[in-house]
């Protein structure tokens, strides 16, 4: 449970922090230089250019974002070559709903993990009381004077035997349900 607590600590913190890029950014892709120029001597224009900006919508296009940046390699028919090969979008996001959703997600896979260590911790209880009906009486007359504690103790087998009777019922439900589609190839309905 403490580490449950810790990895929800960082992960607020890491929630409050900046992200890379804003919610609303511009973002142009475009070919690599050597591709307008036909010029391969240079390895540092094979790649391709990605520029991401805060630019509105309006201005989120190559003149505005990429000329800047490629105007003292490229000549002027170059430039009127290169930009139409870019490709720019405007991307709005919602970081907020994204950030809500992962930590629903944390919390449900929490959730599952610590049912599964319940039942795993109660597995072997299950499986002593299925397997140990058998107790030794080594005084009678005890067992015959009801009384608070033994009454707690009743009930809490009368739950270990219906949770071990519910338990033992799905099992079989389960094989009979494999034997069924890998051997006989049908459907249980």
């Amino acid at each position: 449970m403490k580490h449950l607590w810790i990895s929800l600590c960082v992960l607020f913190v890491f929630a409050e922090s900046q992200a890379q890029f804003d919610d609303k950014r511009c973002k142009c892709i475009c070919p690599s230089l050597s591709s307008v120029t036909n010029k391969t001597d240079d390895k540092t224009h094979t790649e391709r250019l990605i520029k991401t900006t805060n630019d509105p919508p309006n201005k989120c296009n190559c003149e505005v974002v990429m000329l800047a940046v490629v105007a003292d390699k490229l000549n002027e028919g170059e430039m009127r070559e290169f930009c139409p090969r870019c490709n720019c979008k405007y991307e709005n996001r919602n970081t907020t709903i994204i950030r809500y959703v992962v930590i629903i997600v944390i919390w449900v896979i929490s959730i599952l993990v610590v049912y599964m260590l319940f039942l795993i911790i109660l597995d072997p209880l299950l499986n002593k009381r299925v397997k140990g009906n058998y107790q030794e009486h080594t005084n009678e007359e005890e067992d015959s004077q009801p009384g608070p504690m033994s009454h707690n103790m009743s009930m809490r087998g009368n739950v270990l035997n219906r949770v071990s009777t519910q338990q033992d019922k799905w099992k079989r439900q389960v094989k009979e349900q494999r034997r069924n589609i890998y051997d006989r190839h049908t459907m249980l309905n």
